[in-house]
């Protein structure tokens, strides 16, 4: 956290643009940017339990598709 006081007779204003300029100087507003919406990619062993779980669902899909129980024409992805 930046360390930067009001100064005297200075307007809030001011003194929020002069903040502003300090933390665009100093790269902290392209960082917070930059990290917003980044999303750690998966492990290895969570694709892959991923991955199976998908090709579960998807076979008991085609299961009740070919019992009967499940409309063929489902637009419904699982």
């Amino acid at each position: 956290m930046s360390e930067i006081k009001r100064r005297k007779n200075e307007s809030f204003e001011a003194y929020i643009r002069r903040v502003k300029k300090r933390w665009q100087q100093s790269g902290k507003i392209l960082q917070v940017k930059k990290i917003r919406y980044h999303q750690e990619s998966k492990s290895r062993n969570m694709r892959r339990k991923s991955a199976l779980n998908s090709l579960k669902v998807a076979g008991k899909m085609e299961y009740l598709k070919k019992i009967g129980r499940l409309p063929e024409d489902s637009k419904k992805k699982f």
